[in-house]
């Protein structure tokens, strides 16, 4: 017969066996506060510096809750016209199309509710040097006063700066202005603003 051989040498006296396993549970508590901590341990949690994706925002607002839809016009220097028909052109983009109050509600807790916020947003997401202009567009008229269309033209890089802000009225159905054109250099530095007019309502329709 074999001798059962001990992990320290000599006889076995019955002793070692609750040793082990004293010494077992022993390093599994140990094993698993070690995990507990481990798991509780939060990464440090840095500050991250949020970079805005557009470097320009333009907008056009008329008054909350009016029923009338004012639609706005943006041509950049290479002659892209973002409008309601033509959401994206170069690095343009029309955000927000308002079309008055028609289908313009919220869900709020389950409830439908008016939204009464009357704006059309672009966004410049590069910046292409030259000319750019802003018109603002009476497409339908269902009410019968004169609507104020407030234009404002920021610079969003490298911080919020108020290139442009006015009101032009808009007193019937097909009434365009011009809010104001405005000149980039390579830097998005702006100068040359005027009101010149133009119909981009024409130019991106393709109209001679």
């Amino acid at each position: 017969m074999f001798r059962e051989l001990s992990l320290f040498g000599g006889s076995d006296d019955g002793t070692f066996v609750p040793f082990t396993d004293m010494l077992l549970n022993v390093l599994m508590g140990f094993s698993i506060m070690v995990f507990i901590s481990l798991a509780l341990i939060r990464p440090e949690i840095k500050s991250a510096n949020v970079t805005l994706k557009a470097e320009y925002l333009i907008s056009a607002s008329w008054p909350d809750n009016s029923p009338d839809d004012i639609d706005i016009y943006v041509e950049d220097p290479a002659g892209n016209v973002i409008w309601y028909r033509h959401l994206e052109a170069g690095f343009l983009a029309l955000e927000r199309d308002d079309r008055g109050m028609y289908k313009d509600t919220l869900i709020v807790d389950g409830k439908r509710i008016q939204n009464p916020l009357n704006q059309e947003i672009v966004t410049m997401r590069s910046i292409v040097p030259g000319e750019y202009v802003v018109d603002v567009f009476h497409y339908l008229a269902n009410g019968v006063d004169p609507i104020p269309v407030t234009v404002s033209v920021q610079r969003l890089n490298p911080t919020v700066q108020v290139v442009y802000s006015g009101t032009v009225t808009l007193d019937h159905r097909g009434d365009e202005k011009t809010a104001i054109r405005f000149t980039l250099d390579k830097d998005g530095v702006p100068s040359h603003l005027s009101q010149r007019f133009v119909s981009l309502a024409q130019v991106a329709s393709g109209a001679k």
